[in-house]
């Protein structure tokens, strides 16, 4: 085992640190030129002449320019308007010297709001990449990128993958700039700092770091952006590439970064203290470092009142419970400990089981299967159609499964109750370890009764408590054991007592109010 998680590792590691070959990187040193049918040479020879890449030639004032941008990536009401009439309509007096043309052209005449004069042939093509347009001019080594990004989106909706009770009713998209946008209506302050990374050496994905000066412990930060800076990979398609490739243990079940599409949430632990890391193209955010207690909570605990949200927390965990171990205590119980079951109880299971031909790990293990089937298909049906095909086909399946005697009564209720506890627990990636984790718990209860479930308890818990998120403890705040925080992982306290943030994460500042505060609302309740 540690010989092939050797091995795996360092595969890992070659895809971090392996050399790039990205065409556009070789031009990192080259600079424009002064002839403009060079320049545009160039450009053909790095991107190529592809239908999208459109090339217009213009006169300014009896100077040769040309405009190079990608069509489908800028919005042609901003070239239009912004870009090509003032260009066109430009009258340049004789005592504007032609050496100050690019910046006259620049400050006077073009209407868009971000401009950039360069001579680096790898920016410039950065730019036209990513939405820009530039503008070349004979006879100047240098060009004007001029902002003109926009593609087709869309429209900000419920995050479908988190539902929404008490909350904002808005989710991220695949665009990165809507998505900071939402975080910064979020988080108005001046001290949140967003930086942004190219990954990958074709997709050259835009990837942004979130977090909050002056708060944010700067060791998490600084080794979060050494992990970014390390990948070197051809292409990230979301938010998943990411986290696999900066994760701590990736042989690992358990997530060690929270992946969510609300930004009221991200903005929550930017708050902590936490980092956010967006991605261009995907309405994923990851939040780190991550502890087990996540898996419990949801955004909504902190808009209800502490009774109700702690009432609904103690139902997590209990769900979280029988996912993971009641088809195994099942088995235990059925096979190897029958003596431990009620008599009454223990004759009503021999009575279910009277006609089933194959003993209770079976029956688990085939029922589980067939559930993750049908789990799995619904979710791969057109959406009007796959809740029904699931509800049916499960409903049809187990009925004939129990009048065929094939499986038992019991078990089918196991299996129900095992599948609806699933679905309680709020955070997708800690619901799908526990379901993964619930097979091998299975396996070898079936082995050893018992004694099987418990070592198996055991080796989970093992592994949780030496498993880290970006050097956090997975079991923080329960080992190491931090007694203030504590209050917040279970249940949840008054608003008002939760006046310091999560001592684990270093934060500058651990005061979230000050005692103030709490004197005022004294006052008002008196």
């Amino acid at each position: 085992m540690k010989l092939w998680k050797k091995f795996f590792n360092r595969d890992r590691k070659e895809v971090l640190t392996s050399v790039t070959d990205n065409p556009v990187k070789k031009t990192s040193k080259e600079r424009l030129v002064k002839k403009i049918d060079k320049n545009i040479k160039k450009i053909e020879d790095i991107i190529g002449i592809s239908s999208d890449v459109i090339i217009r030639n213009i006169n300014i004032n009896n100077h040769s320019a040309a405009l190079v941008f990608i069509d489908g990536l800028v919005d042609k009401q901003t070239i239009n308007e912004s870009i090509l009439q003032p260009l066109l309509k430009v009258d340049i007096n004789e005592h504007i010297k032609t050496a100050n043309m690019l910046e006259y052209l620049e400050t006077n005449i073009l209407t868009v709001n971000e401009t950039l004069i360069l001579d680096s042939l790898e920016e410039m093509i950065e730019g036209i990449l990513n939405g820009d347009t530039v503008l070349l001019l004979d006879n100047y080594k240098k060009a004007i990128v001029l902002s003109s990004k926009g593609w087709e989106q869309r429209s900000i909706t419920d995050p479908p993958t988190e539902s929404v009770i008490r909350g904002p009713r808005e989710g991220f998209t695949e665009n990165i700039r809507v998505n900071t946008s939402l975080i910064r209506r979020k988080i108005k302050s001046p001290a949140l700092r967003i930086k942004n990374y190219n990954i990958g050496r074709y997709s050259r994905t835009n990837v942004s770091i979130c977090y909050i000066e002056g708060l944010t412990n700067k060791h998490l930060l600084e080794e979060l952006t050494e992990r970014i800076k390390n990948i070197d990979i051809d292409y990230i398609a979301e938010s998943g590439y990411i986290e696999q490739l900066i994760e701590d243990e990736s042989i690992s079940p358990f997530p060690q970064m929270l992946s969510t599409e609300r930004p009221d949430r991200v903005a929550a632990n930017l708050q902590e203290g936490r980092i956010a890391v967006l991605t261009d193209g995907s309405p994923f955010a990851l939040v780190l470092p991550l502890t087990i207690t996540v898996f419990l909570h949801s955004p909504e605990d902190y808009y209800d009142r502490f009774i109700i949200a702690s009432f609904i927390r103690l139902i997590r965990l209990f769900a979280a419970f029988v996912t993971l171990t009641l088809p195994s205590l099942y088995i235990a119980a059925i096979s190897f400990h029958p003596e431990m079951i009620p008599t009454r109880l223990a004759l009503a299971f021999a009575g279910g089981r009277g006609q089933v031909p194959f003993p209770s790990y079976i029956e688990a293990f085939a029922m589980e299967a067939i559930i993750e089937l049908l789990r799995e298909g619904s979710l791969r049906l057109p959406s009007p159609i796959g809740p029904t095909i699931g509800i049916v086909g499960a409903l049809i399946i187990g009925e004939a499964a129990v009048s065929a005697s094939i499986v038992s009564p019991f078990m089918v209720i196991i299996v129900a109750l095992t599948t609806i506890a699933s679905f309680v627990v709020p955070n997708y990636g800690g619901a799908v370890a526990l379901r993964l984790l619930r097979f091998p718990l299975m396996l070898i209860t079936s082995l050893l009764g018992f004694y099987g479930f418990m070592i198996g308890i055991i080796i989970i818990s093992i592994h949780l408590a030496a498993l880290k998120s970006f050097g956090i403890p997975y079991l923080t705040p329960f080992t190491p054991s931090r007694i203030s925080d504590l209050k917040d992982s279970i249940l949840r306290p008054p608003i008002w007592l939760m006046r310091k943030r999560p001592f684990h994460l270093r934060t500058k500042n651990r005061k979230k109010f000050t005692a103030q505060g709490d004197d005022d609302r004294n006052e008002r309740t008196r």
